[in-house]
């Protein structure tokens, strides 16, 4: 698959087939979306693969706020990927004041390019994938023990698409997107 099909092909996804993903296939994702563009090349993204039904279970039912179609996302994803960044690199210089005036906004760019590259080499490789945020974050981060140098970014459900073939929605024409100076 080339770039541009890739681009224009991913969805994302909500319903997924009753099938594994392994951890070989995870992997080879991960490894792929490290080649995420990020702030001097600091790679801050970092992720925790969440296989247990019962703790995808746990997420669904107490750390997802409500209103969200996040639990019923989360409960038929045979795999849950927490992302999480190191925090204070992205956006710093070594003495650790911020370069720019963006100070740590640049460590949540950082982390959007990684999880798009995260989606796009999952897609390539033939599974399915739905960035998630509404969740209590704060909560969740304690109950995933994620480190205490990193912070808990979003949720990646993945797995082999199931349901109906999903269409593009409309798109912005470029004479909106795109000015001239």
């Amino acid at each position: 698959m080339d770039a541009q099909q890739c681009i224009l092909t991913r969805r994302s996804v909500r319903q997924f087939a009753d099938r594994p993903v392994s951890r070989e296939l995870l992997e080879k994702v991960v490894s792929l979306a490290s080649y995420a563009p990020s702030w001097k090349n600091t790679q801050i993204s970092r992720y925790i693969a969440i296989e247990d039904p019962a703790t995808r279970e746990t997420i669904a039912s107490e750390y997802c706020l409500p209103g969200a179609n996040n639990p019923t996302i989360i409960r038929a994803c045979p795999l849950l990927v927490a992302q999480t960044f190191v925090k204070a690199r992205s956006g710093y210089e070594r003495d650790g004041s911020f370069t720019t005036d963006r100070e740590a906004g640049w460590q949540y760019y950082d982390c959007g390019i990684a999880a798009q590259t995260f989606c796009l080499a999952a897609h390539e490789l033939g599974l399915g994938t739905v960035i998630m945020g509404i969740f209590d974050r704060k909560r969740l981060q304690a109950y995933l023990e994620v480190p205490e140098e990193q912070e808990l970014m979003a949720l990646i459900a993945v797995g082999w698409p199931g349901g109906a073939e999903l269409t593009a929605p409309k798109r912005k024409d470029v004479d909106i997107l795109l000015s001239y100076r």
